[in-house]
C-alpha cells in the first residue's frame, strides 16, 4: 500500500497552504510547460491519478472532456474536491495507485501530477495505464525529477567559496527516500531517469516529450526567488503516447 501522507493532520494543514493548493493549477511553477504537452481534450474520457484537490479535473472538463475519473489515496484530499466540484462527469474515488486496476480501453487520456514518485509499482502501473488507454491515446504526467529526490539530505549545501550545491549522492541506488516535508517520515520512491523512461517504453508507450523543468526568462523576472531552480531540476515532465 502507497503510504498516505496527505491524511495526516500536519501534512494536510501544511499542503493546503502551499501556492499550488491556493492559487490552482496557475500556482504550479510548472503548469504552463505541463499545458503545452496537453492534447485537445474534447470528448476524451479522462483518468487523472492523484487528483487532489481537483484541480485538473475540473480544467479538463472545462476544456471539452467528456468525463473525469479522479483518482487519489487521500481521503481528505477527495472529500475537498468533491466539496469543489458540482459536475456530474467528474467522479471522485478513494484509489491506492500501487493495486490499481482501470477496464481496458476505457479512456482517451490519463493525466498525473506529481503522484507516481511515491508509487513503488511503476513498472506495473504504467503497464495498466497502457492497457486502460486506447490506441493513440496520450499519457502526460510530472514527478520530483530524480536529481531532485536521490540525494540523503535534499537541502542546499555550499562549498569552500560559497557557491551553492545540490548534494546529490546514491543516484543509481533505486528505492525508498525518507525524508521531511511538511511532516516527518514521507516516503518516496527514486528511480533514475532511464528507469522512467524504459518503463513507460517497455509497456509499448512512444516517448512524445521529455522536460526536466527551469523557469524561463520571463518567469524568473515575475519570480525572482526561482532562481535556484535553475541549479538543479525539480520537476520532471514527461509525454507519452500509446
Amino acid at each position: 500500500m502507497a503510504q498516505n501522507i496527505y491524511d495526516r493532520p500536519e501534512f494536510f494543514a501544511g499542503y493546503s497552504d502551499l501556492r499550488r493548493s491556493l492559487r490552482g493549477l496557475d500556482g504550479a511553477a510548472e503548469w504552463p510547460a505541463v499545458r503545452a504537452l496537453l492534447p485537445d481534450l474534447t470528448g476524451k474520457r479522462v483518468v487523472d491519478l492523484g487528483c487532489g484537490f481537483g484541480w485538473f479535473s475540473r480544467f479538463a472538463r472545462s476544456q471539452g472532456a467528456a468525463s473525469v475519473l479522479a483518482l487519489d489515496i487521500s481521503e481528505k484530499m477527495i472529500a475537498r474536491a468533491r466539496a469543489d466540484t458540482s459536475d456530474a462527469a467528474v467522479t471522485y474515488e478513494i484509489a491506492d495507485l500501487e493495486y490499481l486496476e482501470l477496464a481496458e480501453g476505457a479512456f482517451d487520456f490519463a493525466y498525473s501530477s506529481l503522484a507516481l514518485h511515491y508509487i513503488e509499482n511503476f513498472t506495473g502501473l504504467v503497464a495498466m495505464v497502457q492497457r486502460a488507454l486506447l490506441p493513440g491515446s496520450h499519457f502526460v504526467f510530472t514527478i520530483e525529477h530524480p536529481i531532485y529526490m536521490a540525494p540523503s539530505r535534499p537541502d542546499w549545501t555550499s562549498d569552500a567559496e560559497g557557491r551553492r550545491i545540490w548534494p546529490l549522492d546514491r543516484y543509481s541506488v533505486e528505492g525508498a527516500r525518507t525524508t521531511d516535508w511538511l511532516a516527518k517520515g514521507v516516503i518516496k520512491q527514486h528511480r533514475k531517469l532511464s528507469t522512467t523512461l524504459n518503463a513507460l517504453i517497455g509497456a509499448g508507450f512512444s516517448i512524445r516529450h521529455v522536460e526536466e523543468w527551469s523557469p524561463t526568462k520571463e518567469e524568473l523576472r515575475d519570480n525572482p526567488d526561482w532562481t535556484t531552480e535553475m541549479d538543479r531540476p525539480m520537476f520532471l515532465l514527461i509525454s507519452a503516447q500509446r
